[in-house]
């Protein structure tokens, strides 16, 4: 068996990692996924079905992530992203070995239990 100075290394990319945490928000109950933007403008809806958006950024060995998501209202805002900063933390340092140094997070929009349902009169 080869030492661990002998078996090469492995890099882990940006995209990879914006990959992992869209996903690992996805893992989080109320939580669902934001529009595309291009130059600042949506492209599509915001929905609890669609993917979150993640950035993410390597410096010095730990890893920044970006990610906008949205949420089911009326879960409480603020817990419900903490929830979602703890698990992005956890899942990412899990899957890659590389610590998070900061998780930021946006909420690009609220949707009701009755979003989508049609209005009866």
């Amino acid at each position: 068996m080869l030492a661990p100075e002998e078996r090469g290394s492995l890099a882990i990319g940006e995209h990879v990692l914006e990959r992992l945490a869209a996903r690992a928000a996805s893992e989080v109950d109320r939580v669902g996924g934001a529009a595309g933007r291009t130059l600042g403008i949506s492209l599509g809806g915001e929905a609890l079905d669609r993917s979150a958006k993640a950035s993410a950024r390597i410096a010095g060995g730990e890893v920044e992530l970006d990610v906008r998501i949205s949420l089911e209202y009326p879960a409480p805002v603020g817990a419900t992203t903490e929830r979602v900063r703890g698990h992005l933390r956890e899942r990412v340092e899990e899957l890659t070995g590389m610590p998070v140094r900061r998780v930021g997070i946006t909420v690009t929009a609220l949707h009701t239990e009755a979003a989508g349902r049609g209005r009866v009169e």
